[in-house]
C-alpha cells in the first residue's frame, strides 16, 4: 500500500526542483523499469501491483519493495495510464564526455518529448552518449524517459556549457541548418560533433561561431521545417552510412 507520505514524494519527484533536491528520479511503466532491471541499475524504492512482482520476481533489484493495487498506481504515476509499477532511482554522476567517435550535441532542445525521441534515436543507431547544454529539458523529467522508450539506461546525457566545449573541440563540427552542404552529398568524418538546434531557434548565436560544417536535409516537398527529433535521426543515418 502506497503511504500518504510515499505518494507526496512520488507526485514530488515529477518536478525538477525536487528530483535535484532528493538526487532521485522516477521511471514508470513496466518496459522502462524491465529496461532497468536488464541493465542492471539497482532501484531504490520500487512500487508495484502483484501481477508486475509475479511476474518479475527473479528479475527485480530493489531495495525496497511496495506492493500497490493498479488504482494507487494510476493516481501516484505521472503517465496516462500506468497500473504496472514505478521506480524512485537514484540519479548517476554526470561521466565525462567521450570525444573519440561521434559526439551528438544538443542546444537548447526544450521539449520533453523531443529529447527522449533523440535519445531513443541516439541508441538505435549505436550512439552512448548526448551532450546537451544547459537549458535543454531535463532528461530525468518523466516524460523524457517515457519517451525514450527504455534507450534511457544505455544512453548517457552529460550536461555542459556547449559553447565552452565546442570552443576547447579540435575536429569537424557540424551544425543542422536550413541552408548549407546537402547531408547527400557531405563526406562525414568518423570522428567529429554533429549539433542540433531546438526547432524554435535553431543553433544560436553564442554556439554558431564554432560550427565550421553546415549541413542540411534537402526537401522535395512544401513542408516548412522538420520535428528536431526526425531530422536528427535522418542525419545519423547518412552519417552512419557515409562513415
Amino acid at each position: 500500500m502506497i503511504s500518504k507520505n510515499q505518494l507526496k514524494l512520488l507526485r514530488a519527484l515529477a518536478q525538477k526542483k525536487y528530483r535535484k533536491q532528493h538526487n532521485c528520479y522516477l521511471v514508470q511503466g513496466e518496459k522502462n523499469i524491465l529496461e532497468l532491471f536488464a541493465a542492471n541499475v539497482p532501484v531504490k524504492q520500487l512500487f508495484a501491483s502483484p501481477a508486475f512482482i509475479a511476474a518479475h520476481n527473479d528479475k527485480i533489484l530493489a531495495d525496497d519493495i511496495v506492493e500497490a493495487d493498479e488504482e494507487s498506481l494510476s493516481k501516484a504515476s505521472t503517465l496516462v495510464s500506468n497500473n504496472a509499477a514505478i521506480a524512485i532511482v537514484t540519479m548517476p554522476e554526470q561521466s565525462s564526455i567521450d570525444t573519440s567517435g561521434l559526439v551528438l550535441a544538443l542546444d537548447g532542445v526544450s521539449d520533453p518529448g523531443n529529447l527522449g525521441t533523440i535519445i531513443r534515436v541516439a541508441d538505435w543507431y549505436g550512439l552512448k552518449q548526448i551532450v546537451v547544454s544547459q537549458d535543454c529539458a531535463d532528461h530525468f523529467n518523466p516524460k523524457v524517459i517515457s519517451a525514450t522508450m527504455g534507450s534511457f539506461v544505455r544512453v548517457n546525457v552529460i550536461r555542459t556549457d556547449l559553447a565552452e566545449f565546442l570552443a576547447d573541440y579540435d575536429g569537424d563540427i557540424y551544425g543542422a541548418y536550413l541552408g548549407g552542404q546537402s547531408v547527400h552529398k557531405t563526406q562525414f568524418a568518423t570522428k567529429g560533433v554533429l549539433v542540433m538546434g531546438s526547432e524554435s531557434h535553431g543553433i544560436r548565436e553564442q554556439v554558431a561561431p564554432y560550427i565550421n560544417q553546415k549541413i542540411t536535409i534537402p526537401a522535395f516537398g512544401g513542408a516548412e521545417s522538420l520535428n528536431v527529433a526526425m531530422a536528427t535521426g535522418i542525419i545519423l543515418d547518412n552519417i552512419k552510412r557515409r562513415a
